[in-house]
């Protein structure tokens, strides 16, 4: 079987997908040869972009684990990509068994792993849905089946946000999670930054305009205001790979040249 008999129906396998193209960067095998053009068309003028995907990888991974161990049990990864080891569940749950997972991405490559990996695991869901819609995401019966929001979530937006257009309104989306999030909830998002280095950006631009992985580079004024509403903790706002918390030495991926920067930070909703 060839690798377009093996995509699922609905996709379209000459258009570049976002989850695809950073699975590639992380090393798996589900994408094709367009997802493949233009993660290597970014490797070409920033050959460090696996590092980056895998810093921001193990920021998420950090963070996640930090919050269940400060006591939150509920997660709502919007964006989620195609699963990855270890998976959000799997490092929250080594924290405490009881917490609560839901997933959600609009690619239904995620959809169909998600529903294999999440087969037997009670706690655990995946939806079918987009991000700029919250009011369905919120709607939906998995949510409110596995969500409390009268207690303390996790709602993160990792390397998902600069995939939405100004015109998406991104500060309203996170503006509709927070309206719903109780005292001691949190936020987790990176975000490709304006910052990154001008040829690595008109590369990636080039080769995604007009695409589902079209990205928007925000300046770190955009981004910040993308946490209203939430006291960022630890080292604050800063590129993934920089962000620990914890007293255990802390080696970073990479260093702060990368010509792609994605900066990464956890909020806390304010009271």
């Amino acid at each position: 079987m060839t690798e377009l008999e093996r995509v699922p129906p609905g996709v379209d396998p000459t258009v570049p997908s976002s989850a695809r193209v950073y699975d590639y960067l992380l090393g798996g095998k589900d994408h094709v040869a367009v997802d493949r053009a233009v993660a290597e068309s970014l490797l070409a003028v920033a050959p460090e972009t696996r590092m980056v995907a895998r810093a921001n990888r193990r920021f998420q991974v950090e963070a996640v684990r930090h919050l269940a161990q400060q006591g939150v049990r509920q997660f709502i990864d919007l964006g989620t990509g195609i699963p990855t080891s270890p998976s959000i569940h799997e490092t929250v749950r080594s924290v405490d068994s009881s917490c609560r997972v839901v997933y959600v991405d609009y690619d239904p490559v995620v959809r169909l792993h998600a529903q294999v990996l999440l087969a037997d695991s009670p706690g655990v869901a995946s939806i079918q849905a987009d991000l700029r819609r919250p009011a369905d995401v919120l709607a939906d019966p998995h949510v409110s089946d596995l969500i409390d929001f009268g207690r303390p979530v996790c709602v993160l937006l990792v390397g998902v946000l600069h995939y939405v257009m100004d015109e998406e309104d991104p500060e309203g989306i996170v503006a509709a999670f927070r309206e719903r999030m109780a005292p001691g909830s949190h936020l987790v998002l990176t975000h490709a930054m304006a910052e990154s280095d001008p040829e690595a950006i008109a590369q990636l631009t080039k080769a995604t305009a007009g695409t589902p992985a079209q990205a928007r580079f925000r300046t770190r004024e955009e981004v910040l205001r993308l946490f209203d509403g939430f006291e960022l903790i630890g080292p604050g706002l800063v590129p993934v790979q920089d962000w620990h918390l914890g007293e255990e030495p802390h080696i970073p991926l990479l260093d702060d040249m990368s010509r792609l920067r994605i900066e990464g930070g956890v909020g806390r909703l304010r009271a």
